[in-house]
């Protein structure tokens, strides 16, 4: 039978080192295995393996290229897997920036691991006290010193906004009630389906069945994302954006910077008017605005293509289907203090074309001048 893997992420060391004792306390004869990357840019990674009664193994890992992915292929996977044959539950505590899903995915597709372990959850550890404040945050983890790579550029508020939504559970510590309160209606916002504990409080179960990984990437995914729904809680809202029409693209380019800077976190899929045919996505965080193209349309590629799709992005389509533009849609969401909802509807209904435009075709969209061409055309050149 194969051995409950659980994966702990976090920015938090002391919180999510504290959760990690929770499980461990909770699971007698489990263990634990954490990679310290504080100086993975020289090659170097420190392994520590502990149980319930302290740290069992201490040992310095030298990788040839220094990355997470070398770190998990070439140390975690073998050191779970040497530890199986005793532990009734496996944990891996992940460095503070290592964002989980590409561990998550290696642990549960790697050929060693297939039948010898299942991955039973994700959870991320969260100081009340600083969450919202970071999650605000437009300095890079290298100002933090956070890096999980040599020449890691990732932002810290990036990093934690991927540590939340991806999380099957979350878990938020707080010496302050009303600190607690305040993550919690800001996690109520920002991946409303996934349940949050306290802790101290009873834990996720992490010895049950294993979890989707694929449906779990799905729910993030953003042809398939599971966006949150129009909220307001005290302080907090967030505003759901859903159209039909195309985007005029230069005056789409003209409003970014006033609405990633007027919200905290912002996501979705949307298409312009001269790119009708990809299926673009926008994720932004504390001012920082990332828009990329994901692929084509399900409704502009060829019928027998459908079956080349997963079943996630078949049912996205079928829900976002309207003839004649099939699962072509504008669907953003923004998150933020206070948002003035009528101003971000009104901003964004403004870069729509109008009916006659949008009733005149391709061939006139695609005369439209394109600021989002040096973003979304660059093509990757030799080294």
């Amino acid at each position: 039978m194969s051995v409950p893997v659980v994966i702990v992420s976090g920015l938090y060391p002391a919180v999510r080192s504290a959760l990690v004792d929770r499980l461990l306390a909770e699971h007698p004869g489990s263990v634990a295995v954490h990679h310290d990357l504080r100086e993975v840019t020289t090659g170097r990674v420190e392994r520590v393996v502990r149980d319930a009664a302290g740290v069992l193994d201490l040992h310095e890992v030298r990788l040839a290229h220094g990355c997470v992915t070398c770190t998990v292929r070439e140390d975690l996977i073998p050191e779970l897997l040497s530890r199986m044959g005793s532990a009734p539950l496996l944990i891996a505590e992940l460095w503070d920036s290592v964002e989980p899903r590409a561990v998550a995915e290696a642990l549960a597709w790697h050929e060693d691991t297939v039948h010898a372990l299942r991955l039973t959850g994700v959870l991320t550890a969260l100081d009340a006290e600083r969450v919202t404040a970071d999650i605000c945050c437009g300095e890079r983890l290298a100002q933090h010193g956070k890096l999980a790579a040599a020449g890691d550029e990732r932002y810290l508020a990036e990093v934690l906004a991927r540590q939340i939504e991806y999380a099957t559970a979350i878990v938020v510590s707080g010496e302050e009630e009303e600190d607690v309160e305040l993550a919690r209606a800001l996690l109520g916002h920002l991946a409303p389906t996934t349940p949050t504990d306290v802790l101290g409080t009873a834990l996720p179960s992490v010895t049950g069945t294993g979890i989707d990984v694929e449906m779990l990437g799905a729910r993030v995914d953003p042809a398939t994302a599971q966006l949150p729904c129009d909220a307001q809680t005290e302080e907090i809202s967030t505003v759901v954006w859903h159209r039909l029409r195309p985007l005029h693209p230069q005056r789409l380019f003209d409003a970014v910077d006033e609405l990633v800077t007027e919200t905290v976190r912002s996501r979705g899929r949307f298409w312009l008017a001269n790119r009708h045919e990809r299926l673009l996505a926008w994720d932004a965080v504390a001012g920082i605005v990332s828009v990329e193209d994901t692929g084509p349309w399900l409704a502009a590629l060829p019928e027998a293509a459908w079956e080349m799709a997963s079943p996630a992005r078949r049912m996205a389509a079928t829900l976002d289907w309207s003839p004649p533009l099939g699962d072509r849609v504008q669907h953003l969401v923004f998150t933020g203090p206070d948002l003035d909802r009528n101003r971000i509807l009104s901003l964004l209904d403004f870069c729509l074309l109008t009916e006659e435009k949008a009733l005149a075709g391709s061939d006139l969209w695609a005369g439209y001048q394109d600021p989002f061409a040096s973003v979304l055309d660059l093509k990757e050149t030799p080294a």
